[in-house]
């Protein structure tokens, strides 16, 4: 068992190991529900999650935020001295796929990877992770399908066997958030897991049309003795891609394409011009 003591974080040096991360990340989709977490809860989660999946082979299932390349690189910068042996992204934005790797090789963070992968395709490496983690798209319109669709990816990456934390949205004044949460929990028990903790309004967000809403952390167990892992397969129920993203907002994109390498951290040259002096 993993040794809980932990010497404290120079917190500076973490907000500073986050802000490079963030500098490297592309911008938000909004409408393919991207919508990024805010810096000092991503340095808190990450920790969070560094500790959670000490020595384990950990999967993210989407990685908009980028707190799979925070959890790898607080590591490697020794700002903590825990984290995954190994960390695998799979996400359908190939912006946030090359960013991941971009990243990884300038850092030299050799346990980080990341993969294009769409999660109506089937999983490609049922089984192959001990845990997994999911910011997924958080079902306002569809009563937490989409929540579902990322969580079932996640449990066939540990093949049924293991520990997952999924994030969604935790607002005691909106009531289809708590649609979402008690949906998404009948999925767990379901699928053969029970929710061993849930940290509630955990996060907030960079969120122009509701800046106070916040998520918790959900984490999922798989029940003793669990069943083989099944087989993976395409998702191609209509009523599963529908709403996906949103209100009329179904899923009808296969992968987000990069139409040209991008340099992060830096002003595009489509965003400004030069008045020179005298003009």
């Amino acid at each position: 068992m993993a040794d809980n003591t932990r010497r404290e974080i120079d917190l500076r040096a973490a907000i500073n190991a986050i802000s490079d991360v963030v500098q490297n990340r592309p911008r938000p989709l909004r409408e393919m529900d991207q919508i990024y977490m805010k810096t000092g809860d991503m340095v808190i989660q990450s920790e969070l999650v560094a500790r959670w999946a000490t020595d384990k082979r950990l999967a993210f299932i989407g990685d908009g935020d980028a707190i799979s390349v925070c959890v790898a690189y607080l590591k490697e910068r020794g700002i903590i001295d825990y984290g995954p042996s190994k960390i695998v992204v799979f996400d359908f934005d190939e912006r946030i796929v090359n960013a991941v790797e971009r990243f990884a090789d300038k850092e030299r963070l050799e346990r980080l990877q990341s993969t294009l992968y769409n999660c109506f395709d089937a999983f490609p490496d049922v089984g192959h992770f001990d845990c997994f983690y999911t910011n997924p798209p958080w079902g306002a319109s569809n009563d937490g399908m989409s929540v579902e669709v990322f969580a079932q990816r996640g449990m066939e990456a540990i093949g049924y066997d293991g520990e997952g934390m999924v994030v969604i949205a935790d607002d005691d004044d909106l009531a289809w958030t708590q649609t979402v949460l008690a949906n998404t929990q009948r999925f767990g028990i379901e699928s053969g897991f029970y929710v061993n903790r849930m940290m509630p309004k955990m996060h907030m967000y960079h969120l122009d049309d509701a800046p106070d809403l916040k998520s918790c952390n959900l984490v999922f167990r798989s029940l003793p003795n669990a069943k083989p892992p099944r087989p993976s397969e395409a998702i191609t129920d209509p009523e599963r891609l529908e709403h996906f993203y949103g209100k009329k907002n179904h899923l009808k994109v296969r992968y987000v394409k990069q139409k040209k390498r991008l340099d992060y951290g830096k002003a595009h040259e489509d965003e400004y011009e030069f008045e020179k002096l005298g003009d």
